[in-house]
C-alpha cells in the first residue's frame, strides 16, 4: 500500500471520487507491487534486531528464511533488522505498510509475525500469511539437580531462570513458592548459557530458545512446564505483505510450501539446532 498511493492523496481521491475510488485503490492492478519488485531485482525482507535464534547480529533462522525465500523469487535479499516496537501492531505499520519514523522500511515482506485472528482484524492494511514455525514455552532441566519433573513441586527449592519481561518470568514470579529462587535475565539466551554454566537447575524459556543453546546435550532435559497459565499449544509464526501484495503473498506462500515439501526447512531450523515444526 505504501508503494502505491500516499495517505493524503487517497483522502483526495477518496472524497473526488468515492466509491469509484476506492475499487481502483483495492484492486487496479494486483500485479504492480510485485513488477516493481522484480524491477528492483531485490526482495527486502524485515526482520527483528536480537531476536537469537531467528536473528541476531551473526546470522539467524530468519535470515536464513529470507535468504531463501529470495532465491525461491529469482531475487537477491536485502535484508532490513529492526528493533522491535512496543506492539506488532506498531511494527506491522513500521516494516509493512508504512516505513519507521526513523526512516527505515517498509518492506516487501516481514518475518515472525503472529498468525493470530485478532492481529489480522487489528491491521487491516497487511495480510498475515504463510505460517512456518509453532513455538511454546518449555522447560529445561539440568538433570542431575532435578532427576524427575513431578509438577510445580519438583522445582521449590531450586535455582530457576527467565528472560525480563517474558511470559515465562511473569509465570515463574507468579508462584510464590518459587518466586524467592528465581533470576531474570536480559535474555533466555543468556539465562540458557548460565544454566549451562552450572549458575541455575532450570530456565523457562521457547522451545526454540531452548533447543538453539542446549541442542544434545546430555545433561538437560526438555519438558513440557507445569503451569496451566501457559497456552498449550504455543503460537503460530508467519508473515506478512500488504493487503494489495496478492501477487508476492501468492509466491511467497509457494514458496513456503516448497521448502517444506522439499525438508529445506527442517534443514534451515537444524543449522540452528531448532527442530522444525510445521503449524
Amino acid at each position: 500500500m505504501h508503494r502505491l498511493i500516499s495517505l493524503n492523496f487517497r483522502r483526495h481521491f477518496y472524497r473526488v471520487c468515492m466509491a469509484v475510488a476506492m475499487v481502483s485503490l483495492i484492486s487496479p492492478d494486483a500485479s504492480a507491487d510485485m513488477d516493481k519488485i522484480r524491477a528492483s531485482g531485490k526482495l527486502s525482507v524485515a526482520v527483528y534486531q536480537d531476536f537469537t535464534p531467528y536473528s541476531d547480529k551473526t546470522g539467524g533462522i530468519d535470515h536464513d528464511l529470507a535468504a531463501a525465500l529470495a532465491k525461491k523469487l529469482g531475487l537477491k535479499l536485502s535484508l532490513i533488522p529492526f528493533p522491535a516496537g512496543d506492539n506488532i501492531d506498531d511494527d506491522l505499520r513500521n516494516m509493512v505498510w508504512k516505513g519507521h519514523y526513523l526512516g527505515f522500511g517498509p518492506a516487501d515482506v516481514m518475518l515472525h509475525v503472529p498468525v493470530d485472528r485478532s492481529v489480522m482484524i487489528k491491521n487491516d492494511k497487511v495480510e498475515i500469511l504463510a505460517p512456518y514455525y509453532r513455538d511454546t514455552v518449555q522447560l529445561v532441566r539440568n538433570i542431575k539437580a532435578i532427576p524427575e519433573m513431578n509438577g510445580v513441586e519438583s522445582l521449590e527449592g531450586k535455582k530457576l531462570a527467565a528472560e525480563k519481561v517474558s511470559i515465562a518470568a511473569m509465570v515463574l514470579l507468579g508462584e510464590s513458592s518459587l518466586r524467592e529462587n528465581v533470576t531474570i535475565y536480559l535474555s533466555a539466551i543468556e539465562a540458557l548459557e548460565k544454566m549451562k554454566a552450572g549458575e541455575h537447575d532450570a530456565v523457562l524459556a521457547t522451545r526454540a530458545e531452548i533447543e538453539s543453546v542446549i541442542r544434545d546435550d546430555p545433561r538437560f532435559e526438555i519438558t513440557e512446564a507445569p503451569f496451566p497459565r501457559l497456552p498449550r499449544k504455543g503460537w503460530v509464526i508467519g508473515m506478512s505483505v500488504t493487503k494489495e501484495n496478492v501477487e508476492l503473498a501468492r509466491l511467497l506462500q509457494a514458496a513456503v510450501n516448497e521448502l517444506f515439501e522439499s525438508g529445506e526447512m527442517a534443514s534451515l531450523f537444524a543449522k540452528h539446532g531448532v527442530r522444525s515444526i510445521k503449524p
